[in-house]
C-alpha cells in the first residue's frame, strides 16, 4: 500500500507542523490541495486545541495530522532561572523591562491526560509526536483509536527505536531541517547528519514507511528523496510565508531577504537545541549556551524582549525558524506550494 492510501491523501506529502507560526488556516489549505495538513498542539491551551479542531473539521473531511510534542517538564531550578535572566540583564535594561515583573513558566505543554481526552473526541487520521514517543499508557490511547502515529528520528538509533515501541511512520529528520531537532536518545548533536546521509539508513533498517524531512524545498528535493527511498517528504520552510501561515511579517521579511543570514542550531530560545536564522541573541550569546534553563523554561524570560524589539522593527530576540534550504519560500497561497512539492513525486499509472 502506497503511503498516500495509508494517509488517504491525493499525494504522500505532509505540511510539517510549525508551532507559533500557524494555525488550523494552514492546515485545512493543505488539506483541501491533496497532501496532510498538520496542526501544532504544544503552544495551544485545551480549549484553543479544540477551537482549531472545531476549525479544521468545519473546513474539511479530509484527513489530517494532529502533532504534539512529548517533553517531559522539567522541576523548577531558581539557580538556573537566576543564571538565565542574569545573562539577560543587559538587554533587559536597554528595554527598561523589569525583570521582576515577568512570570516564570514553560512556554509548550507536553502531551497528557487531558490532550489524549481531546484527540479521543475527534479521531485524527494521523497523530505525531516530536521528541520520541509518550508513555506507553497514553500511546495506547493514541493507538486504541486506530490512529496511525508518526514521529520523528534524527539517528537510526532512534528510528529503531520508534518502530520497536510501535510508530507505524517515522519521520528522518536530517540535520538541516527548520525548528526544533526531534532528538530523544542522547542530547549529543554530532551523531546527526544531514537528511540524505539519514534517510537511506533509515529505510534500510525499518519495514515500515519513512518519510524524509529538511532541507527539501521544491519538486527536485523531492524527487531526490523519493529515489532514496522515503515513502513520502515532510515539508515545513516552504510554508513559512504561504498565505495562510501566521508567521509574523518581520520573520517573513527576513525569510524573503536575498542577503538573509545563515541559519545555525540554538537552545536560546527555548531550551532545546532548533534551527532559525542567526540574529543579535545567538551571535552574542551562542548560539548553543549552558545558559539557558532546561526546555521549555527559557522562553518566558524572553517573551517581554521580543515582543519590544519587534515593536521597533527588529528581530533581535526573536526565533526566526528556518531550514537549511529556503528557496522554496514565498508568498503564495498553501495549495500552490503543494502543487509544486507534488510535481516531484512519480508519475501514477
Amino acid at each position: 500500500m502506497s503511503l498516500a492510501t495509508l494517509l488517504g491523501t491525493e499525494w504522500p506529502l505532509v505540511q510539517a507542523p510549525m508551532a507559533g507560526v500557524q494555525g488550523s488556516a494552514l492546515a485545512i489549505a493543505a488539506c483541501r490541495a491533496g497532501a496532510l495538513g498538520s496542526l501544532p498542539a504544544a503552544m495551544l491551551s485545551p480549549q484553543a486545541l479544540r477551537d482549531e479542531l472545531a476549525a479544521i473539521r468545519a473546513a474539511t473531511e479530509r484527513p489530517f495530522n494532529l502533532n504534539f510534542f512529548c517533553h517531559r517538564l522539567p522541576a523548577t531550578d531558581a539557580a538556573a532561572e537566576a543564571r538565565w535572566r542574569a545573562a539577560l540583564a543587559p538587554y533587559h535594561r536597554e528595554y527598561g523591562i523589569d525583570p521582576q515583573a515577568i512570570p516564570a513558566g514553560p512556554g509548550r505543554r507536553p502531551f497528557d491526560e487531558e490532550t489524549a481526552a481531546i484527540v479521543e473526541t475527534v479521531r485524527p487520521r494521523v497523530v505525531s509526536f516530536h521528541f520520541g514517543l509518550p508513555p506507553p499508557a497514553l500511546l495506547q490511547r493514541v493507538k486504541a483509536l486506530g490512529a496511525l502515529v508518526m514521529s520523528s528520528a534524527t539517528t537510526v538509533a532512534e528510528a529503531r527505536w520508534l518502530a520497536a515501541q510501535g510508530a507505524d511512520i517515522v519521520i528522518a529528520q536530517g540535520l538541516e531541517a527548520g525548528g526544533h531537532r526531534g532528538h530523544f536518545l542522547a542530547e549529543d548533536l554530532s551523531g546527526q547528519c544531514g537528511l540524505f546521509a539519514l534517510l537511506p539508513q533509515v529505510v534500510r533498517a525499518l519495514d515500515r514507511p519513512v518519510l524524509a524531512a529538511g532541507g527539501i524545498a521544491d519538486a527536485r528535493g523531492v524527487a531526490a528523496a523519493m529515489a532514496l527511498g522515503a515513502a513520502g517528504v515532510q515539508v515545513g520552510t516552504a510554508f513559512l510565508c504561504a498565505a495562510e501561515a501566521t508567521t509574523g511579517p518581520l520573520h517573513r521579511r527576513a525569510l524573503l531577504a536575498a542577503d538573509a543570514p545563515p541559519t545555525a542550531l540554538t537552545n536560546l530560545f527555548t531550551g532545546r537545541p532548533a534551527r532559525g536564522l542567526v540574529n543579535r541573541l545567538m551571535r552574542e550569546l551562542g548560539p548553543l549556551s549552558a545558559l539557558p534553563p532546561a526546555f521549555p523554561l527559557a522562553t518566558a524570560a524572553l517573551a517581554p524582549l521580543r515582543a519590544a524589539a519587534e515593536a521597533a522593527g527588529r528581530t533581535d530576540f526573536s526565533p526566526l525558524w528556518c531550514g537549511d534550504n529556503r528557496s522554496g519560500c514565498r508568498e503564495a497561497p498553501a495549495a500552490e506550494i503543494v502543487h509544486e512539492l507534488a510535481r516531484g513525486f512519480p508519475a501514477r499509472g
